[in-house]
């Protein structure tokens, strides 16, 4: 594996999902890791990330000394290479201009890391700094620079340690791929055979082993790319020892139960008990119109509605979860407790007193890999490509009070967007589309006579990881039809908007 060292950079994930595409396993972990766990560890190289720190301010982070003498390579990125080179005795300081955007690497020296790259020794990269390397110790070497940073790139003699002003792991940077992948193939000595593939065959041995021939998993199963894939991994490996749990809350989309037992009961073959709570839901979240406290109690009741449906299942020791890997390193800040933008529904949503031992086959994974490991498993695109739905469901696509009316509003305009992405075939290449329903009303005309009724607003984003996220720059025409079928065949609407804010400032869900 290659170990990643996070110092708070918005670009960790990146160099992770970089380092990934070259088929080389890697984890993230804060820059203050203990060294006894690094040598536990036992990886094959390391990566020191960006950080939006300056090795000026009061209390910078930094690493332990020990992690640049324990005899494997080590690349530092940005506040990375500053580190490596200040304790190595280099003199930086505040940059004469500091240097954000594109910029232009000249090579200078040959090296491993820019072995195979086309182009000649100028290269186009992505700097993000306003410190910058003044004077080189005696244990580094400049091997390129750019025109506002003498020491863009350096190694060591021996070429254990190397530093890099610019950010690979940005698209920006077109040779970044390459280098990262330099770094774990060549200096590293990685094989490269990180494939799902081997994922299947590793994973499903390791849960035959745990999961004892008279033990039971039981499982959620929303139908999401998430829980889907892991159900279908842990299905593999152990059969009807699994048990899948629907919960039908009565905020999904139109038709979703049905398509649940004939996807997954029918034709995947999955033990499917549904448990129907939507009156259960519905009732405790009338009056309520806090984004945070729906999300609290639809949480709540999810949980207890699936453990009286556990109780019911014998011989059930374990629970199995389709939590991926931003999850958990969401949850582990470089710098202390990061601030809550709203509660997640796998980490950090479970009972101190569970009964159950947690299976998350998936915690290693990213979205697009999860993907992979789907058509690996043979699942269709219906299933594989179908695009993120929040865990609570319509409820936090309805601003304001929840109720059934309202539901069944939501969920007859939410039908007409799907059929019409479907349709038109520009779902593809987005990531999420939706309706929302607002909490106002305004005026219209409709017929000869005055209405004042709802607002629905249309949601369509593009993103490769949903970190980040624009709003889709979708044709005229195409959102004149998307208003003129809510608008005329829905009653109780008299009014669509197009949401053109981006990830951030806004989030992708409305609540």
């Amino acid at each position: 594996m290659i170990l990643i060292l996070d110092f708070g950079s918005q670009y960790t994930q990146l160099i992770a999902r970089r380092v990934r595409e070259a088929h080389v396993y890697c984890e993230i972990h804060p820059y203050d890791v203990p060294i006894e766990k690094i040598r536990a560890l036992d990886p094959r190289g390391i990566i020191l990330s960006g950080g939006p720190a300056s090795l000026y301010e009061t209390g910078a982070p930094d690493i332990e000394p020990e992690v640049l003498q324990i005899g494997r390579p080590v690349l530092g990125i940005c506040y990375g290479l500053y580190v490596i080179a200040h304790h190595l005795g280099a003199r930086s300081g505040m940059a004469g201009a500091r240097e954000y955007g594109p910029a232009t690497l000249m090579v200078d020296e040959e090296d491993p890391l820019f072995a195979g790259i086309e182009g000649g020794n100028a290269f186009r990269v992505w700097m993000s700094h306003g410190d910058r390397i003044e004077t080189l110790p005696a244990g580094l070497t400049a091997i390129a620079h750019s025109d506002n940073s003498p020491y863009a790139a350096v190694r060591s003699p021996d070429g254990r340690l190397r530093g890099i002003q610019f950010h690979p792991e940005v698209a920006h940077t077109p040779i970044g791929a390459q280098v990262l992948a330099n770094f774990a193939l060549n200096i590293c000595g990685e094989p490269g055979d990180w494939t799902m593939a081997n994922f299947i065959e590793s994973h499903s041995a390791a849960l035959r082993e745990r999961v004892h021939a008279d033990d039971r998993v039981i499982m959620a199963l929303s139908g999401g790319v998430d829980s889907s894939v892991a159900a279908a991994l842990i299905h593999r490996a152990i059969g009807d020892r699994l048990q899948c749990v629907f919960v039908d809350s009565g905020l999904l989309r139109a038709g979703e139960r049905e398509r649940m037992e004939n996807v997954f009961a029918r034709q995947i073959g999955l033990d499917l008990r549904i448990a129907d709570a939507s009156d259960l839901f519905i009732g405790r979240l009338a009056e309520v119109t806090d984004p945070e406290r729906k999300r609290r109690i639809i949480g709540h009741t999810f949980i207890e509605v699936f453990e009286r449906e556990a109780a019911g299942i014998g011989g059930a020791r374990f629970l199995a979860q389709g939590t991926l890997y931003p999850d958990v390193i969401e949850s582990v800040s470089a710098k202390g407790p990061s601030a809550m933008i709203k509660s997640h529904h796998n980490v950090g949503g479970l009972p101190e007193a569970m009964k159950f031992e947690l299976i998350e086959p998936l915690r290693e994974l990213f979205k697009d890999e999860v993907r992979e490991l789907g058509r690996a498993l043979g699942l269709g695109s219906d299933v594989v490509d179908r695009e993120p739905f929040p865990g609570p469901g319509l409820a936090v696509r309805i601003a304001g009070e929840v109720t059934r009316e309202r539901l069944d509003l939501l969920r007859r305009a939410d039908a007409i967007v799907m059929e019409e992405f479907a349709a038109d075939g520009v779902g593809a290449r987005l990531w999420q589309s939706f309706a929302v329903l607002l909490p106002l009303k305004t005026v219209g005309v409709m017929g000869d006579g005055r209405s004042y009724e709802s607002v629905i607003a249309i949601r369509s984003v593009e993103s490769s990881d949903g970190m980040t996220a624009d709003w889709a720059r979708l044709d005229a025409g195409f959102l004149a039809r998307l208003s003129s079928r809510i608008t005329n065949e829905i009653r109780g609407v008299n009014r669509v908007v197009y949401d053109i804010t981006s990830k951030p400032p806004a989030t992708i869900e409305w609540e």
